[in-house]
């Protein structure tokens, strides 16, 4: 066709390859387990990082009109990943860009959407992907759960206008399906993984994983699915479980016999850390690199706070279990992924992300450093990206966050954001509506506030760098999206 336009403007789009650009002075946290390297320099060429070494050494290898910022110190972490949003139920689309415009300027530079209304949350996916909008990449999940489930008003909220349960992002599921054209119906969507949700036995949760691994796509599943048990989903092989008080599932002497029915958990079994029957779960996760999506801080949000005594000691209740059932998690080595389910309200300037990772260092036991591991490279690993993301290295994405002060000393220092690369394009955190300049800095940080690394002349080549490779309101004590 001669009548052929490029399509709507893309403003955000990821740099272009050729387009080299180095990030010097950084004080790097890269997220593969090594020491923090103090006078590194980043080179990317267009969205992929080229080389991350020594700024001595590196200076010397650049291309005469390689773009240079200078970071003076400021320290660098790898950008963040949410490991479980819904950003479509129901389908809102200005809602929807809102939520991902304040995650990139926060340093979230993936998510993992965990089902709804794939017509948007495709179309959303792609329109950050080329920069149509600013956001996140969005990784989503096409859900299956038994027919019981399908009266639920989420998924009429995203079947609209189609029946729910008998759609390929949201699907019904028996003994009689052809799990064959199930899989394939929900890859179709494009969907990255498939999520097991609801009432489905151990045979048929083991029957969907089985096809799906088959197909090369992988599943993630509710840490119960009702009557599967946790246990019954690692052995199944699911890539990663969410919702770490559905673990309080297992070894229950109740019956689980619906989603709708869930027995009552009794918290005292759990409150001294050490729970025999959830310690061999947790051996059997680390066994088979089953990651935990733990949503631990989730209860303790204002968005669950409910109303009334009730609420708010059910509320607390389901947080003390969430931070002794993910510290053990921890301490027996399971992987643990930073995911949210829900969202801070829209007036604030940062993300939910922030206030898991906190939840995750004061209440679970785990050290920043190993917060930021489990926000960047597994929750990569969580969504099946661990190639191309999740840490600072040549050959994966440009995706990493600029900080002034040090969040491996305190993680509330993730607040003195300044600039997301994600793809190698810059989002500076003073572009963000309603955020000015030093806004929002955890008191007592030090640094120039909102002042943005300097940009300076480029520099000369002596040798040609080798690119190396290119929702619902309500929950019951243990429902959880």
């Amino acid at each position: 066709m001669t009548d052929e336009t490029s399509g709507a403007p893309a403003p955000h789009a990821p740099a272009v390859k050729g387009a080299v650009a180095v990030y010097r002075g950084a004080t790097l946290f890269d997220g593969t387990g090594g020491p923090v390297r103090t006078s590194t320099s980043i080179v990317i060429d267009g969205p992929v990082i080229r080389a991350v070494g020594d700024d001595a050494v590196i200076a010397g290898t650049l291309p005469a009109d390689a773009q240079v910022f200078d970071l003076d110190g400021r320290f660098v972490i790898p950008g963040l990943i949410d490991a479980h949003q819904h950003i479509a139920t129901p389908p809102d689309r200005p809602v929807a860009e809102a939520v991902l415009r304040r995650l990139v300027h926060s340093g979230v530079t993936a998510i993992r959407d965990m089902a709804d209304d794939l017509r948007q949350v495709g179309d959303l996916a792609r329109a950050t992907l080329v920069g149509e909008i600013p956001g996140p990449d969005i990784r989503y999940a096409a859900l299956m759960a038994g027919p019981g489930f399908f009266d639920d008003p989420r998924t009429h909220q995203v079947s609209q206008g189609e029946t729910p349960g008998a759609v390929p992002w949201m699907q019904a599921v028996t003994k009689d399906t052809d799990l064959r054209i199930a899989v394939a119906l929900a890859r179709g969507t494009h969907a990255s993984a498939i999520k097991v949700y609801a009432d489905l036995d151990h045979a048929t949760v083991a029957a969907v994983i089985a096809e799906a691994h088959r197909q090369g796509i992988p599943v993630w599943a509710h840490a119960t699915v009702f009557p599967a048990s946790p246990g019954q989903i690692v052995e199944a092989g699911a890539d990663s479980v969410s919702h770490v008080t559905l673990l309080a599932f297992e070894g229950t002497d109740e019956p689980l016999t619906s989603y709708k029915t869930k027995p009552k958990v009794d918290h005292e079994r759990f409150a001294a850390g050490d729970d025999p029957r959830v310690e061999e779960l947790f051996a059997l996760m680390r066994r088979r690199g089953t990651v935990l999506d733990a949503t631990a801080g989730m209860w303790a949000s204002e968005a669950l706070a409910g109303e009334g005594p009730e609420d708010a000691a059910r509320a607390a209740a389901n947080t003390e279990l969430a931070a002794v059932l993910t510290a053990q998690a921890h301490r027996a080595g399971v992987e643990i992924a930073t995911g949210t389910d829900y969202e801070t309200d829209p007036g604030d300037p940062f993300p939910a992300l922030y206030e898991e990772l906190e939840f995750l260092v004061r209440r679970c036991g785990m050290s920043p450093a190993q917060v930021l591991r489990s926000a960047t490279l597994i929750g990569a690993r969580s969504a099946g990206a661990e190639d191309v993301m999740g840490s600072v290295e040549a050959g994966k994405l440009a995706n990493f966050v600029v900080l002034e002060d040090d969040p491996l000393r305190d993680i509330a220092h993730l607040r003195s954001v300044t600039l997301t690369v994600k793809r190698g394009r810059r989002f500076e955190r003073r572009d963000f509506d309603g955020t000015a300049p030093g806004a929002g800095r955890p008191e007592g940080a030090q640094g120039p506030g909102s002042e943005e690394p300097a940009v300076t002349h480029p520099v000369a080549v002596t040798h040609p760098l080798d690119v190396s490779r290119p929702a619902e309101s309500t929950h019951s004590v243990e429902e959880t999206r």
